[in-house]
């Protein structure tokens, strides 16, 4: 699957408009009972960056970034500023923010994960585009180095220590992230007398597995 490892613009994703979504199959039995299940294990993001353009140099932008994308076809990087750090938004980023795995003596290659908590229900988010930098690691609560004690693959979200971490040992990790995405339409429809008045393009974005 085609994919550019560059970020849609950040002056124009900021402003946009969307979020998680999730899937669900429900039937409803005779008796008026549901029965609910879903066939997605994650929740895929939507996006709308028409919300983001501010002026015609912002639609000759997006212009741009879509066609050397053509359209669908290529995959590109988003940054959700709603949620894009293992921290809350106000927070600095840590190298405990996150529990990724604990050390087995046998694993020396880790996913970075954000974990979504509310009550005793958790949720684990598989990172696979940290961006380039941001990743801190800690190994039993000690930080570690990037380039020396660890690697990190910015492209997929793995986390690789020469040796497998100490039996029990936490890895955690704080690191920024993007989301992989692509431009859910082959067509961009502006009109220079809608934008003046106020009246934002549709722009269609949505996640992607990679």
């Amino acid at each position: 699957m085609a994919f550019h490892e560059v970020r849609f613009p950040a002056s124009l994703s900021f402003g946009s408009v969307g979020g998680p979504e999730r899937r669900t199959d429900i039937i409803t039995l005779a008796n008026g009972f549901e029965e609910r299940n879903t066939p997605w294990a994650h929740s895929r993001r939507r996006y709308d960056a028409g919300f983001g353009l501010r002026s015609l140099d912002d639609v000759e932008a997006l212009i741009a970034f879509f066609e050397a994308r053509q359209g669908q076809l290529i995959g590109f990087r988003w940054k959700d500023w709603s949620d894009y750090k293992s921290c809350p938004p106000s927070d600095e980023i840590d190298a405990l923010d996150q529990l990724i795995a604990v050390g087995d003596e046998t694993t020396a290659r880790f996913q970075l994960t954000k974990t979504y908590r509310s009550g005793p229900t958790t949720y684990a988010r598989p990172i696979t585009k940290p961006v380039a930098g941001t990743v801190r690691v800690a190994v039993g609560g000690d930080t570690v180095q990037d380039g020396v004690d660890f690697d990190v693959d910015i492209e997929t979200g793995e986390v690789t220590f020469p040796h497998p971490p100490d039996q029990g040992a936490e890895i955690r990790a704080g690191f920024e992230f993007d989301v992989p995405v692509r431009f859910d339409t082959d067509a961009v429809m502006t009109s220079l007398s809608s934008f003046q008045a106020g009246e934002a393009p549709n722009v269609p974005i949505v996640e992607i597995r990679v």
